[in-house]
């Protein structure tokens, strides 16, 4: 399991002296607990790596946000100390998939629904996200998705 796999990081990240490490998975494990709280009183998914992928995947989305924003501020120090907390979560993260397996997953889903416009956009995503949300970054997917359905 994910977490396990993060549990043993903190430890080695400890061990080894690496503050950088050891600070930005102890801000996983917040937010993993912090999910695990909402999942209580929500729905949570039925997979527990599903839950913990979720929240990675939320954070190296809000540290590209805050790397952009950075760059534009002219703050490179701070977006250099963002890219170095994304490298260390991505560690968690299964493989994504490369863009041609990405369109390739979208044609496929595209004729197994029957999708031929824009009005189906909703539906290619969520069939796109509940067969391989772990393995891609939804926000790069949605372009690839209404190109897919444009053309």
């Amino acid at each position: 399991m994910i977490r396990d796999d993060i549990k043993a990081a903190q430890i080695a990240a400890m061990k080894a002296g690496d503050k950088e490490s050891r600070a930005t998975i102890g801000l996983i494990q917040a937010a993993i607990k912090n999910r695990d709280i909402e999942a209580r009183t929500g729905g949570a998914p039925d997979d527990d790596n599903a839950l913990v992928i979720e929240v990675l995947q939320k954070m190296v989305k809000q540290r590209r946000e805050s790397i952009d924003m950075y760059r534009k501020g002219n703050r490179e120090e701070l977006a250099a100390a963002e890219e170095a907390e994304v490298a260390v979560i991505e560690r968690f993260l299964p493989a994504q998939m490369s863009e041609e397996e990405t369109r390739n997953a979208i044609e496929v889903i595209k004729i197994e629904t029957g999708a031929n416009g824009m009005k189906d956009m909703g539906r290619v995503m969520a069939e796109l996200k509940s067969r391989h949300g772990a393995e891609l970054d939804m926000s790069k997917a949605s372009g690839l998705v209404k190109a897919a359905l444009a053309g």
